[in-house]
């Protein structure tokens, strides 16, 4: 089963950015890197504060525009419900010799492979 993720970035002046994909390591990267034109690249959005899976991409995109629709506050609840500190969820995934690694997909990989 294909798992898709609603994610949400930011950067130093904490603007917002919600979306969905279904690799969230690829696209975390993307954004970190400038890889597409577009807002992310605008605004510098490289910090991966919130996610959340699904398990189709009809909820997934539902998902996503109910927090688009959301007024800040909301969407700055909701984050700082899972990440009071709002740090980079991602900041590990990228980093050379990393013993643990813990992207979303590797986590998944290794409960599927215990199975």
């Amino acid at each position: 089963m294909k798992t898709y993720y609603v994610y949400i970035m930011t950067n130093n002046s904490r603007t917002l950015y919600t979306g969905v994909t279904s690799n969230l390591e690829r696209r975390v990267f993307e954004h970190k890197h400038k890889l597409l034109p577009g807002f992310t690249q605008k605004y510098n959005l490289n910090r991966l504060v919130y996610f959340e899976s699904c398990g189709d991409i009809r909820s997934a995109i539902q998902r996503e525009k109910q927090i688009k629709g959301w007024l800040r506050a909301k969407k700055v609840a909701l984050i700082v419900s899972g990440n009071h500190a709002w740090r980079d969820l991602s900041e590990a995934w990228y980093e050379k010799n990393n013993s643990k690694d813990s992207s979303p997909a590797k986590r998944r990989r290794a409960r599927n492979d215990s199975r």
